[in-house]
């Protein structure tokens, strides 16, 4: 199959929520377990309807992840592979389809499968696939995903940032938008917005005059330290962290039980 695009334009579209799973189990599985994969089909359902690393909880059968299959490999996306044994397994074609790898791909999986989630969820999640020790690792991947339309942000920049993927149909990114964001679009991070300039006060004869940019938004006391908000960060990040320790312990104790 031919993966190739040599005009640039990206191949990946929206895809429904059993797609989004079944892609996200397969970059899963490449990267966590690669001794078994490709992935077999029964392998596949069992990696779809496991209860840790997945949200929400489905109860897929073969029928339901075959059609999928089927509907993937039109697009490009997968793609069957035939070895010495007589068992079809299947492969992801990622790297070409959504034009990312490495680091990449561990956040889109994550976020295929879980879905919207803040930035310090997400960078401990991914940890396990990729190489994301902290946030200023992970922040130079998220730009370059939401350049790529691959990542959108739900909230404003800062903490507890909300983002997701952009391999949501329409309705399901403005239902998003809708639960988490207010139903507005966000397109430039805070931090690259413009900031006001103004003439230097105390010179004589000298006016405050604010240039044409929007104002900085007044606060109660002085500013923050980059340190202060790296610290708040990590604190965030952590929190993060163990809220998803204990989901993950949670789920096991319903697996053993």
């Amino acid at each position: 199959m031919d993966q190739e695009n040599s005009g640039g334009e990206k191949q990946w579209r929206p895809v429904t929520a059993i797609q989004r799973r079944v892609l996200g189990v397969l970059i899963e599985k490449a990267k966590t377990t690669p001794d078994a994969y490709p992935m077999t089909l029964n392998a596949l359902t069992t990696g779809c309807n496991q209860k840790s690393n997945r949200d929400p909880q489905m109860s897929l059968d073969t029928d339901d992840i075959e059609e999928a299959l089927e509907q993937l490999r039109e697009m490009g996306a997968v793609a069957e592979v035939h070895g010495d044994g007589r068992v079809v397994k299947f492969r992801h074609y990622m790297k070409d389809w959504l034009q990312c790898e490495g680091n990449e791909l561990a956040i889109m999986a994550e976020l295929l499968l879980r879905g919207s989630q803040t930035i310090g969820e997400l960078r401990g999640r991914a940890a396990r696939m990729g190489k994301i020790p902290d946030m200023t690792t992970l922040q130079p991947i998220l730009l370059g995903l939401r350049e790529k339309g691959l990542v959108v942000a739900l909230t404003p920049e800062g903490r507890g940032q909300i983002v997701t993927h952009g391999l949501f149909p329409e309705r399901e990114m403005a239902d998003q938008r809708r639960q988490f964001g207010g139903g507005s679009e966000i397109t430039t991070p805070l931090s690259q917005r413009p900031v006001v300039q103004a003439h230097p006060v105390g010179q004589s004869g000298a006016t405050t005059v604010p240039s044409a940019k929007p104002p900085i938004e007044a606060t109660d006391g002085p500013s923050e330290s980059p340190l202060v908000r790296e610290l708040r960060k990590e604190i965030e990040d952590l929190k993060g962290e163990m809220g998803r320790m204990k989901k993950d312990i949670e789920d096991l104790w319903s697996n053993l039980g």
